[in-house]
């Protein structure tokens, strides 16, 4: 069994990853560190829920309805799809730490509404491909033939 204590563990690389330190695939779980006007990503939702557990400081949340403030022990869920859109930020003049989670299925879609952007992340880098929605093609494009197929 392997053991990492959240409020302790040393944030050595930007996040810590919780899932990969306990073995997990099936869980992508991160701990983040969010210093004083810093945030954590872009406004964005993706198609599989996601969870936030805020362990020390104050965050606050952007979500479709307007910003929370949530501190230290508040637990939320952001939905699958729009209605689960999401950014952290940390406002506050302490440093603050949250710990994200949600299931690690590949491929997974990130939607950025702010900047009209789509992420697939396929689970390899040379695959994951973020893209503004104007620069999209129809599926036929570039495939001579496909008509006649049978």
């Amino acid at each position: 069994m392997s053991s990492l204590n959240v409020f302790h563990a040393e944030n050595l690389e930007g996040r810590i990853d919780v899932a990969r330190h306990a073995g997990s695939s099936a869980t992508a779980m991160f701990v983040y560190d969010l210093e004083p006007g810093a945030a954590s990503c872009p406004y964005h939702y993706e198609y599989e829920e996601e969870w936030l557990l805020v362990v020390a400081g104050t965050i606050t949340v952007r979500a479709p309805e307007g910003e929370y403030d949530l501190v230290a022990g508040d637990l939320v869920r952001f939905a699958p799809g729009p209605a689960g859109a999401h950014r952290m930020m940390n406002r506050g003049a302490e440093a603050a730490r949250m710990l994200l989670w949600s299931s690690a299925r590949t491929p997974a879609v990130s939607v950025y509404p702010d900047s009209d952007k789509i992420g697939v992340w396929a689970g390899d880098e040379a695959n994951d491909l973020v893209f503004r929605r104007g620069d999209n093609v129809p599926w036929e494009d570039g495939e001579d033939g496909w008509q006649e197929a049978g």
